[in-house]
C-alpha cells in the first residue's frame, strides 16, 4: 500500500506520515525499487493507534510511550494507566484555564455598554491588563 492509501485507510495525512517517520515515531516505511513507501497491515495499525490518540488529544511524547507501552506484551497496565491519568489531569487543567478565560470576557462583556461610547473595559482590559475585578 502506498503513502496515499495508507493515509486514506487510516485518517493520518501524508504529509503527517512522513512527519511521524522523520521524527521516529514510526519506522522508516519499506521503499519500492523506484523509492514509494510501501505500508502493509502492521504499519496502518500503527497509524491508526496514532491517529486515535492524536483525536485524544496526547502529545507526540505520549503517544511515543503508549507506543512503546502497546508493544511491549510485557508491559503493566499501571504504566499505561499513569500516561492516560496525567493526561486527564493536564486536560483538566486546561478546561478550568479556559472556564476562567469564559468568565472574563462574560463579565467584562457584560460590563460592555456596546453603544456609541468610546469606553470600553474589555479594549481597556486588554491594554491595561488589570485583573477583572479591579476593571469593573
Amino acid at each position: 500500500m502506498n503513502i496515499g492509501e495508507a493515509a486514506e485507510a487510516t485518517g493520518v495525512t501524508a504529509k503527517m506520515i512522513r512527519h511521524y517517520e522523520q521524527i521516529g515515531l514510526i519506522r522508516a516505511a519499506g521503499r519500492t525499487g523506484s523509492g514509494y513507501r510501501v505500508y502493509g497491515p502492521k504499519d496502518l495499525s500503527t497509524l491508526s493507534f496514532i491517529r486515535r490518540a492524536r483525536d485524544l488529544g496526547f502529545s507526540i511524547a505520549q503517544i511515543s510511550d503508549l507506543l512503546a507501552l502497546w508493544q511491549d506484551r510485557a508491559r503493566a497496565s499501571g504504566d499505561v494507566k499513569r500516561i492516560a491519568s496525567e493526561h486527564v489531569a493536564e486536560m483538566k487543567e486546561k478546561m478550568r484555564l479556559l472556564q476562567e478565560m469564559v468568565h472574563t470576557l462574560e463579565h467584562l462583556s457584560a460590563h460592555c455598554h456596546g453603544d456609541d461610547r468610546p469606553d470600553c473595559p474589555i479594549l481597556e482590559q486588554l491594554a491595561t491588563g488589570m485583573a477583572e475585578e479591579k476593571c469593573c
